[in-house]
């Protein structure tokens, strides 16, 4: 695997249907058997499709090197807990990562810092990749940002510390003031504040990538000039052709895979 890889997450959230979440794979499975820089590992994806969608998404993507995941898991092991799809199913079904803390967790259905921890620990448990979503409520200072981010990172981990876990843990950060707005939040700041999350790879514990999401779409990675490690995108990746032109973009950047030729 490159180290040095440009990463690339879509979230289907509920957008689509059944069928059209099948299409959209289809169509990308077929973008990644081809594309040069998905092909070497240089840029790597992954998506997250709603759950009824996950395993046939799995056999669509098994032929290709883009990984499947999941937008939620539930915070408990096998019980009886109606309508939570847990870790252990999740990872026998095919998902290498699972999304935890996304601002509409926290928002729309109350999810707290011990309910998160829980459900990160899991991820960790069931050998999955968390991606642990993060983010300021308001557009603030850079200092208040990274401080509010370092903040939910720690409550996150918690758990997972006190049961010796370890493993990579990809932090999404999402202004939440960003999510479905018309533009991501400004480069500078986003610049600003990777650079900030990223004093969190001290951490010994956890192998850390920093990814922005938020309105995330074609030209950012330019704009960002190398100062995160990919990006988490929505809607403007529910188009393949701008998902494609995105993927030309992470494939562009030189300086991320040393010594490769143009």
């Amino acid at each position: 695997m490159n180290n040095n890889a440009i990463l690339l997450g879509v979230s289907l959230k509920t957008y689509f249907s059944y069928a059209q979440t099948l299409a959209w794979s289809q169509k990308v499975a077929q973008i990644a058997r081809q594309h040069p820089a998905i092909v070497a590992g240089d840029v790597r994806l992954f998506v997250l499709p709603a759950f009824p969608a996950i395993p046939a998404v799995v056999d669509i993507f098994a032929a290709t090197p883009v990984q499947v995941g999941a937008q939620d898991l539930a915070g408990t092991e096998n019980g009886a807990w109606t309508g939570e799809v847990s870790g252990s199913m999740l990872a026998e079904i095919g998902c290498c990562l699972a999304e935890v803390g996304h601002a509409e967790r926290r928002r729309y259905f109350a999810e707290d810092d011990t309910q998160i921890a829980a459900k990160l620990a899991m991820a960790l448990r069931h050998g999955m990749t968390p991606i642990l979503c993060l983010g300021e409520p308001v557009h603030t200072s850079v200092a208040q940002a990274v401080a509010l981010c370092t903040q939910q990172y720690h409550a996150a981990l918690a758990m997972a510390r006190q049961q010796g876990l370890s493993g990579a843990v990809i932090i999404a950060w999402e202004p939440q003031w960003a999510i479905g707005a018309a533009n991501p939040a400004p480069d500078d700041y986003i610049q600003a504040v990777c650079a900030g999350l990223r004093d969190l790879a001290a951490d010994r514990d956890f192998r850390l990538s920093v990814i922005y999401g938020g309105s995330a779409g074609p030209g950012l990675l330019q704009r960002l000039n190398g100062q995160v490690n990919g990006l988490f995108l929505g809607r403007f990746a529910h188009d393949p052709a701008a998902l494609r032109k995105i993927i030309d973009d992470a494939a562009a950047f030189d300086f991320f895979f040393p010594g490769r030729a143009r």
